[in-house]
């Protein structure tokens, strides 16, 4: 069914889908996280779980205490609420990322570049040098997904996907680029390391960052991320 700015569809008997049909990407992001928090803040009796991506949201529910008829209806008088103009986030914080690359040639900078037409350092550079907007959370463990960086085209995922990918890696596949918090398994190109620790199961929520927060890459030696081994993610 389609209500102007959005179209929510059902994902099976217990879930419904809400994708922005804006034609203004950046908008169209921004609806779909605000339903998601307001959704998500409103405790709706039913709803068991909210997951925002970049353009559409997975609302699952528990079809005992909800029909997906009632929620559709329930959505549809949200959205017509929201503003898309409205910033995510009205004072975004920033975290600052300490990034070991891998000039040593152990993971997959070297690749990364030569697919490219790249220097390592360049390759570095172009990483390094945006403020990115955390678009969404993706799996494993809450991590920041992000738009770039803008390298002449995009990067391609592994053939083989790794049976084991470490916490702490940084990441890009596509146009896209992350950081794994927990180690899990995965085809992305592995470009360097953060020696901080962004998974904290301790803490609530377990990830310090949110969609509409900014990150930002720094080049670091060695020394350094010994220095930073383990300490925890905030913003600055």
């Amino acid at each position: 069914m389609t209500n102007g700015s959005v179209v929510i569809s059902p994902s099976g008997n217990s879930a419904l889908r809400v994708s922005s049909t804006l034609a203004d990407r950046e908008a169209g992001w921004r609806l779909v996280h605000h339903l998601a928090r307001l959704v998500d803040s409103s405790h709706v009796p039913g709803v068991e779980c909210v997951i925002p991506t970049y353009d559409a949201a997975l609302i699952e529910i528990d079809p005992i205490d909800v029909s997906l008829d009632r929620l559709r209806d329930y959505l549809e008088h949200l959205v017509d609420g929201l503003d898309a103009d409205r910033p995510l986030t009205e004072t975004p914080r920033t975290f600052d990322v300490p990034v070991l690359y891998d000039l040593d040639g152990e993971l997959d900078l070297q690749d990364v570049a030569d697919a490219q037409g790249l220097s390592t350092e360049e390759i570095v550079l172009l990483h390094s040098e945006p403020t990115y907007v955390v678009r969404c959370l993706g799996a494993p463990g809450g991590s920041p997904m992000l738009d770039g960086p803008a390298f002449p085209r995009p990067v391609p995922r592994l053939a083989k996907p790794r049976p084991h990918v470490p916490q702490g890696v940084v990441s890009v596949a596509g146009r896209q680029a992350t950081i794994t918090p927990a180690a899990a398994p995965g085809g992305w190109r592995l470009i360097g390391r953060t020696p901080l620790t962004v998974l904290d199961l301790q803490a609530e929520p377990f990830v310090p960052y949110e969609p509409g927060d900014l990150i930002r890459f720094r080049p670091i030696g060695r020394d350094e991320f010994e220095a930073l081994r383990g300490t925890r993610m905030v913003a600055r």
